[in-house]
């Protein structure tokens, strides 16, 4: 009898392995790959609300910082072991797409109702007759301002139709030098060299830095007139400050810190306006002034989305889109939207909760606005080393609009040197 027992029991143990072995072997798993461990955990309700309407399927995501993403993530492109899902930027997806890392969705994108999505995110991974990922959200540069310093100053706000005149009247207005000492301690604006900074300027003037098809710099006469703008705003009106008179400073601190009534970044940055000032700081947000080169026509506005991907070499082609479809679309939350990053579902985007209108800015509705008409990028393969980003930030555009900002080099001196040094590297040299 005690024989019969070890063996039934060995039995027993044995079925319940090769249940467990089937049960592994029908289990398909969909790997899946970020750039922020804080947002992956916002996510993951989502993900488990995706494995609960999908038996069988098991969701492996795994994150890391942006620094550490893009390595790994090439890493595993070159083995040949790219999760079926990953995250894509719009600074980066030219040259993955040129590359082969990315997979041609056109035939879902088809499929969905374009209506409920904005269509600028989406534009951006149009590329070479297909369309090589999915918005999950988009930003957009707005132009920040201090409203009690407006008040202070008796000046009406920000509007959408203001030109680069009514700026820079409102500029020298609230340049202060409250102590007498020759040295202002409140500026009407702040700027440098950076993309998100200079770019909406050459935009909103009927600009371009690049020629029809994106593979040499070529600015025209209108981009150069706003960066000539831009750059008198330090050098000749004195309502900016030099760049170099802000170090030790982290430039999204400036205009929180009330250091200047005026700022033009990314409409991500509200969140850290809000953290750095605090909820009581009050300001509000308008659309770049358009140039004097401006028509309703080609002012435009400067956009960009984050995106999903899905890899070439994925088995799991037709799971991985309803996945993307899953995580960007009505199953998504406002929860995982913070302050200025837009979902790419209009939906979500244009609901109350996404507003905020108990907090400042109270006026988010500007960044849809901007959304909905023409918008554009300059993202181009290798766009981080001839724009001067991250890594790359002492360097190229950045660096040489920088110097003329501080008052070391002319704009055409500069402007000569970033179009040889980025024609040299859209050229792959």
């Amino acid at each position: 009898m005690k024989k019969l027992l070890k063996i039934f029991a060995a039995l027993s143990v044995s079925s319940a392995i090769l249940v467990g072995q089937v049960l592994a072997q029908s289990e398909t798993v969909l790997k899946y790959m970020a750039w922020s461990d804080s947002e992956l955990e916002l996510e993951q309700p989502m993900i488990a609300a995706f494995e609960a309407a999908n038996p069988g399927v098991k969701v492996e995501s795994s994150a890391m910082p942006p620094k550490d993403y893009w390595p790994r993530l090439s890493a595993l492109a070159a083995a040949g072991d790219l999760p079926d899902v990953f995250w894509m930027s719009s600074g980066f997806i030219q040259s993955w797409q040129a590359d082969g890392q990315i997979d041609n969705i056109a035939d879902k994108v088809s499929g969905i109702k374009e209506a409920e999505w904005y269509g600028g995110a989406i534009s951006v991974a149009r590329l070479a007759g297909g369309v090589y990922s999915f918005p999950k959200n988009w930003v957009a540069p707005v132009l920040y301002y201090n409203t009690k310093m407006f008040d202070a100053a008796g000046l009406e706000y920000p509007n959408s139709n203001w030109r680069y005149d009514d700026f820079l009247k409102a500029a020298k207005a609230l340049t202060l030098d409250t102590n007498n000492d020759g040295t202002s301690d409140q500026y009407g604006y702040w700027v440098y060299g950076r993309y998100a900074h200079i770019e909406p300027w050459v935009f909103r003037n009927g600009g371009r830095l690049l020629n029809a098809d994106r593979t040499k710099l070529e600015p025209n006469a209108a981009a150069l007139e706003a960066l000539q703008f831009v750059t008198d705003l330090a050098n000749i009106h004195e309502v900016a400050p030099k760049p170099e008179m802000m170090d030790g400073i982290r430039q999204q601190d400036v205009f929180p810190m009330g250091m200047a009534a005026m700022w033009v970044d990314g409409s991500w940055n509200i969140d850290g306006v809000r953290k750095t000032a605090g909820p009581d700081f009050s300001f509000g947000i308008s659309q770049i002034p358009m140039g004097p080169s401006a028509s309703k026509g080609n002012a435009v506005g400067y956009a960009w989305s984050d995106m999903m991907s899905v890899a070439p070499t994925s088995k799991q082609r037709d799971l991985s889109w309803k996945f993307i479809e899953h995580m960007t679309g009505p199953g998504n939350k406002v929860e995982n939207f913070g302050g200025g990053k837009v979902p790419a579902y209009r939906p979500i985007a244009e609901s109350e909760a996404w507003l905020e209108r108990d907090q400042y800015p109270k006026n988010k509705e500007v960044i849809l606005e901007i959304g909905l008409g023409q918008t554009t990028t300059s993202f181009t393969p290798n766009w981080s080393k001839w724009r001067g980003y991250a890594a790359s930030a002492g360097g190229g555009m950045n660096g040489e609009l920088d110097e003329v900002l501080n008052g070391r080099k002319s704009l055409q001196d500069a402007v000569d040197a970033f179009v040889e040094y980025g024609n040299s590297v859209l050229a792959g040299n």
